[in-house]
């Protein structure tokens, strides 16, 4: 059983610490785990659960780094990298508008030889040629390459960014915090204080942001707990994460290899998580890493977002996701409807929306 003390901390709303976190991951009871995570969930959202018609576009795949998870990113010249140009970004952020999507995801590799103005143009374009669509794009990551590239300061980027189009940041490339972790998947990425650093100045300017975490291959219960209080951390000081989202390692097809995490443990994190970040307003499960019935699970494990369409997501599926590579709106309507919450379609604010016409067939 657990602990009644945590429970009752749990159930007064109150904060949970570190060690407490810690002895939720290693309980076996399983279902009172999910009954704290799903009453955070609900004091938060009510019976909702959201979901958003989205297109997920990478511009690039040629990468300088060489992260151990990753099945996605080429060296420059390799076979299979590719880099699209503005005029090919437009043509698939234009199948995403014709099927309805309001939101645009997008994010890419640390191309050593694009220039600066490619992603200035890149957004202006868009937000020109659909100015009803949120741009979600570029991690931390990204931003901080883009910064030494163009001998800028991270504020200089993001001011630029943000006045060429940039509405959010996506929250990827947090991967694990911990420096041991960090050393073996992902050596020459941003440490946790540059990353953090990334998010602080975006929020200062009035840019949103999402924060993830990559979960289920060499990492330990401790390192989790303590990523997570790195982020809730973040949240305290700064205040601009909308959601959290756990991602499930993809092992098939990259150097770093191992085995898909169990349904238990994705239970487990989903649910920590949910209790853990007390001053985030969303959870999601990511169904396209987890797949579509664990990610219904979550949904009452403490999830409050389904995440939506996609529509031709290539990271996660170049590393041997079995998923989907789209879901129609019906389709995840009956999944959370099948839940007993209520499905509400929303933008990337999580304001609902209300569509006056309806979406294409292939869609909806």
């Amino acid at each position: 059983m657990i602990n009644k003390t945590i429970q009752e901390k749990v159930f007064a709303n109150q904060r949970i610490k570190e060690e407490e976190a810690l002895e939720l991951f290693h309980t076996k009871d399983i279902h009172t785990l999910g009954r704290l995570a799903n009453h955070v969930r609900r004091r938060w959202n009510g019976d909702k659960a959201y979901y958003i018609v989205n297109k997920h576009i990478n511009y690039s795949n040629v990468c300088i780094d060489s992260c151990k998870f990753c099945a996605f990113s080429r060296k420059i010249g390799k076979e299979g990298g590719f880099t699209y140009s503005i005029e090919a970004m437009v043509q698939k952020a234009q199948e995403g508008a014709d099927a309805g999507a309001i939101e645009i995801h997008i994010v890419g590799g640390l191309h050593p030889r694009l220039p600066y103005e490619y992603y200035l143009d890149l957004l202006k374009t868009l937000k020109q040629r659909f100015p009803h669509i949120v741009l979600k794009c570029f991690t931390a990551v990204e931003i901080s390459h883009l910064a030494k590239r163009s001998r800028q300061s991270i504020d200089a980027v993001l001011r630029d960014l943000k006045e060429a189009g940039l509405d959010f940041l996506p929250g990827g490339g947090a991967e694990m915090f911990s420096e041991q972790v960090r050393d073996v998947i992902c050596p020459r990425k941003l440490y946790v204080d540059e990353w953090v650093d990334v998010h602080k100045a975006a929020h200062r300017l009035g840019i949103p942001t999402n924060a993830t975490m990559l979960y289920g291959h060499i990492e330990t219960a401790e390192d989790i707990i303590d990523h997570l209080h790195h982020i809730r951390t973040l949240q305290d000081e700064s205040g601009g994460v909308v959601t959290f989202i756990p991602l499930k390692f993809q092992p098939e097809n990259t150097p770093l290899g191992g085995t898909l995490s169990t349904g238990l443990t994705d239970l487990r994190v989903h649910a920590i998580s949910r209790i853990y970040l007390d001053n985030i307003p969303h959870l999601k499960a990511y169904w396209t890493m987890l797949g579509v019935k664990c990610a219904q699970t979550l949904l009452l494990f403490g999830a409050d977002d389904f995440d939506g369409t996609v529509i031709n997501e290539k990271i996660v599926h170049m590393a041997g996701a079995k998923s989907p590579k789209i879901l129609t709106v019906s389709t995840i309507r009956r999944i959370i409807e099948e839940t007993g919450l209520t499905p509400v379609e929303r933008d990337t604010f999580f304001h609902p929306v209300q569509r006056e016409a309806p979406l294409p067939a292939a869609i909806a």
